[in-house]
């Protein structure tokens, strides 16, 4: 019943043209009927999401040169990339990421989900990059997770008004979010729903 109704969902995105839709699929086959990743599938899964996170700083750097300076004096960072996908009534995007403590070098691999409501059909990509000016900020990311309410809809500081963040939300006190999508750094982040946590396969 699961391979057919997955292969129902893959047609109907139109996934047969891309090998990395197909991946998403397989992995939420995997997920849904509790198979393990090999040490080698871990180990790819690793370098894919380093892969991933340098992909979004080196974007993030094109776009806002002043974020390079807020990430090097910080105390860590967070960099996640999403793929998202929304069937008629409800969607949601996950998406991997790495946080990484600049103090000690240690890198912990996150997951992060976000469910949607309304109507819609579509897929969309962001990259996400936190960035952490205090140690307390970046264990609480890391210990106890993440999650924004159902209603977060945070915007971006202008330049003048947001200091050396300007373009990057302030979602708490010590942590500061900037968002890339499509059509580059977006001034609103919206990110209702989300919650980020540790990926205990990879870590």
């Amino acid at each position: 019943m699961l391979k057919p109704m997955l292969a129902s969902l893959a047609i109907a995105l139109g996934m047969a043209t891309g090998s990395a839709h197909s991946q998403i699929l397989q992995n939420l086959e995997n997920a849904i009927t509790g198979n393990k990743p090999s040490q080698a599938d871990i180990a790819a899964a690793r370098q894919e999401v380093q892969a991933a996170a340098q992909s979004a700083l080196s974007a993030l750097y094109a776009i806002r040169p002043s974020a390079r300076g807020n990430i090097e004096r910080a105390v860590g960072y967070a960099a996640f990339s999403t793929f998202g996908m929304k069937l008629m009534i409800a969607g949601g995007t996950s998406g991997k990421g790495l946080v990484v403590n600049k103090r000690t070098g240690s890198q912990t691999y996150m997951k992060m989900l976000q469910v949607q409501g309304g109507l819609g059909f579509g897929v969309s990509q962001n990259q996400l990059i936190f960035v952490f000016t205090s140690e307390q900020a970046l264990s609480n990311f890391i210990n106890t997770g993440w999650e924004f309410g159902g209603q977060a809809n945070l915007s971006a500081m202008a330049d003048g008004e947001g200091g050396m963040f300007s373009g990057a939300a302030q979602v708490s006190p010590d942590v500061y979010l900037y968002q890339i999508t499509e059509t580059g750094l977006n001034a609103t982040l919206t990110v209702a729903g989300t919650k980020f946590f540790v990926d205990t396969d990879l870590n």
